[in-house]
């Protein structure tokens, strides 16, 4: 059971054996404790509860300082679900990015950039109407959304319209592992994950 988190640096370029570049995106991997490890028999699900990055305990509310008492004092924690039990990992272990190597397929989690309300063009990629034949104002305009042909005249649930945009999580299956910085604590996943940067991505190895 493989899985990190990072935060998303940027994109950049790597030359693979043959010489060609390929597109990838830099992770910067902090520091690393796992706070808690859950099971079926206490806690009713399967899981690592890990803590990442330092700050001063002053900013963290007592009821967390008293959780992760003798651990650490974490930017923020996440949980990590898995069907089966979880192994010899234990409360106090550190995870570094040496769990992955280069060449390892992994699924990419991210929260996708928000984009406030957007018109059906961008948020659906509907094709607008047309530019001629008397039609002035329409180019971006969704067209009708009832009629007696779709349930009865009304408008239908889930029908696609104008809406806010982003700020979902979004998983990104298969994804090759480029290259593993353990100097610098930097991952390189091929092509482009979720999220914007500075964001936090979550990393779990295929199963």
């Amino acid at each position: 059971m493989k899985f990190i988190v990072g935060n998303k640096i940027g994109m950049t370029q790597i030359f693979n054996a043959n010489g060609i570049t390929e597109a990838a995106t830099v992770l910067k991997v902090p520091k690393i404790s796992v706070v808690q490890v859950k099971n079926q028999e206490k806690d009713g699900y399967d899981a690592v509860q890990i803590g990442f990055g330092e700050r001063k305990a002053k900013n963290i509310k007592k009821p967390q300082q008293g959780h992760t008492k003798g651990l650490g004092n974490f930017v923020g924690m996440t949980e990590f679900r898995f069907k089966t039990a979880v192994g010899e990992l234990k409360a106090g272990d550190s995870i570094e990015p040496s769990v992955f190597a280069e060449g390892e397929e992994v699924a990419v989690s991210g929260v996708v950039k928000g984009r406030g309300f957007q018109g059906v063009v961008k948020r659906h990629g509907f094709a607008g109407g047309s530019r001629t034949h008397g039609q002035k104002h329409s180019e971006r305009e969704p067209g009708a959304i009832g009629g007696g042909a779709r349930a009865g005249g009304r408008v239908a649930k889930g029908l696609r319209m104008a809406g806010r945009m982003g700020g979902n999580k979004i998983t990104v299956k298969n994804l090759s592992i480029l290259g593993v910085d353990l100097e610098q604590r930097m991952i390189y996943l091929k092509g482009a994950v979720p999220g914007a940067r500075g964001s936090l991505i979550r990393v779990v190895a295929n199963k």
